[in-house]
């Protein structure tokens, strides 16, 4: 049998399931044992695999109750984006490589459907009126959806798939992001409260990391998560607090923002605020509440350097409070955050800790830094490989102040 052939008897069975069946009263196990009935009856003396047999079932079933074409993508453990950019074009990136799918819906109304079943499992809505939404499937994904007219080509939705098991920084040294000797020098500086910054490009594996150093915090305390669309996978801790932003509804009402859960969060008593990722106005918040006694923090940020997140920093805070002078700006930053972690994807499409520097003082108009760990290219480095590691400088830590208090007497 082939794929015409397959594709034809899937027609055939979904429509005569939906005209004959009565849906809303047979639950999951029994619609799955009613199709599997249905494709052995109409395969008839056609010769078809074992293979089809079962992807005819799981396509019927999940054009009906799960998210159709996307279920078996879904479930593909080495894709990990997906972009549908219309019903017919979907590209996948798999082992760090982008590929276009063979594959299509069958109509922009069968997608629409889709899309709607998967933002409204969140408990958010998508439309004309409100085209633009993030949201997240049951497993964490983070999803991103744009729908006509604002997307020309049709509803657009890109995922990010998340492992389904949390990221740990023994996978990272697994890796090659990082080696143990500095695994273990950040765990000292996660446990003495220091603040960390993670910044990258897209793709670069911030939060992917961020969810990795969240497992250094001790298992005691009270940690407040704040997010766009709740993808954090922190283990371990009794005491969590997961907040999830949400979207003004059809009549422009009801929207939270990552400002709102800030300022809410600190009335809730947090030991430490874990922000997924600052993007505009809450960066100002976040380093007053950085400043404010809630050590500890953690945060991720786009950017293309350490230099370059500072800025960008700047600029966020700018968009928070217009009238702030650049200096008192320069200052609060300075104060707020002490390590910058950068990450970036190479040219050969691995994820690398490039940098983990120090944010010192404000000094003569400028924010001070002190590079701890810098990565460097080694000789086996060739145009489609990058081969290297990160090296210790020669810089000591200067601000050892929160390790002293934390009784840490190691040097890092």
């Amino acid at each position: 049998m082939d794929f015409e052939q397959e594709q034809q008897i899937f027609t055939e069975i979904k429509r005569y399931i939906t005209e004959n069946l009565s849906l809303n009263k047979i639950n999951d196990e029994e619609l799955e044992a009613k199709i599997e009935e249905i494709v052995i009856q109409k395969i008839g003396n056609v010769y078809c695999s074992i293979e089809q047999r079962v992807s005819i079932v799981q396509q019927v079933y999940s054009s009906i109750r799960g998210f159709g074409l996307l279920d078996s993508i879904l479930y593909d453990d080495s894709i990990t984006e997906v972009m549908i950019n219309g019903p017919e074009n979907i590209f996948i990136e798999q082992n760090g490589r982008l590929f276009k799918l063979n594959k299509k819906f069958e109509s922009q109304r069968r997608l629409e459907d889709i899309i709607q079943r998967i933002v409204g499992l969140a408990g958010r809505e998508v439309n004309q009126a409100n085209p633009i939404c993030d949201t997240r499937l049951p497993d964490g994904s983070r999803v991103n959806v744009v729908l006509p007219p604002i997307a020309l080509c049709g509803p657009t939705v890109t995922i990010r798939k998340f492992s389904k098991t949390p990221m740990t920084i023994e996978k990272l040294i697994q890796y090659g992001s990082l080696t143990q000797e500095i695994a273990d020098k950040l765990e000292m500086l996660v446990k003495a409260k220091y603040n960390i910054f993670i910044s990258g490009g897209t793709g670069s594996g911030k939060t992917t990391f961020l969810n990795a150093l969240s497992n250094y915090i001790p298992k005691d305390e009270r940690v407040i998560t704040i997010e766009d669309s709740a993808e954090l996978q922190i283990t371990g801790i009794e005491n969590l607090v997961s907040l999830e932003t949400r979207n003004a509804n059809a009549t422009g009402a009801g929207q939270i923002t990552i400002r709102d859960l800030i300022k809410s969060s600190l009335r809730m008593r947090p030991e430490r605020i874990v922000v997924g990722e600052v993007r505009g106005g809450e960066a100002l918040d976040m380093l007053q509440a950085m400043n404010t006694g809630h050590d500890g923090s953690l945060s991720t940020g786009h950017a293309n350097s350490t230099e370059d997140m500072l800025s960008r920093l700047e600029t966020m805070v700018l968009q928070g409070s217009v009238g702030l002078p650049l200096e008192a700006i320069r200052q609060q930053i300075a104060s707020a955050v002490d390590i910058i972690i950068h990450l970036s994807r190479l040219r050969d499409k691995s994820r690398k800790t490039m940098e983990i520097t120090e944010v010192v003082a404000y000094e003569n108009g400028e924010i001070v830094l002190n590079p701890l760990y810098v990565f460097e290219e080694d000789e086996n480095s060739t145009l489609e490989k990058v081969s290297g590691s990160l090296k210790r400088t020669k810089n000591p830590i200067i601000n050892d102040f929160k390790l002293r208090l934390s009784g840490i007497r190691s040097e890092i």
